[in-house]
């Protein structure tokens, strides 16, 4: 599953980022590290479960961090719909 955090076009890195994209409507599936604060994700994981959502639990912060290309730990991440393209009509 990190395989497909790593890969995706659009992700989000943080509880904030992912928070925020849980509640616009923008994450298809969500991970959280096992050692990550219960303090920290506790929102999320909540919002995440009244959702619906998808929730992954990871090995370690570390570990979610390196899939998502960053040299920190995170405590969270999210795979994102893929932005619509913007169209040009014509003439305009």
């Amino acid at each position: 599953m990190l395989e497909q955090l790593r890969r995706a076009p659009a992700r989000t890195v943080g509880t904030k980022q992912t928070l925020r994209a849980v509640e616009r409507g923008q994450a298809l599936v969500v991970f959280v590290a096992r050692d990550a604060d219960p303090h920290v994700v506790r929102h999320l994981v909540g919002l995440c479960r009244q959702r619906g959502l998808p929730l992954q639990e990871v090995e370690s912060m570390e570990a979610l961090g390196r899939s998502c290309g960053v040299e920190v730990g995170a405590a969270s991440a999210a795979i994102l719909a893929a932005a619509p393209s913007a169209r040009r009509s014509p003439g305009g």
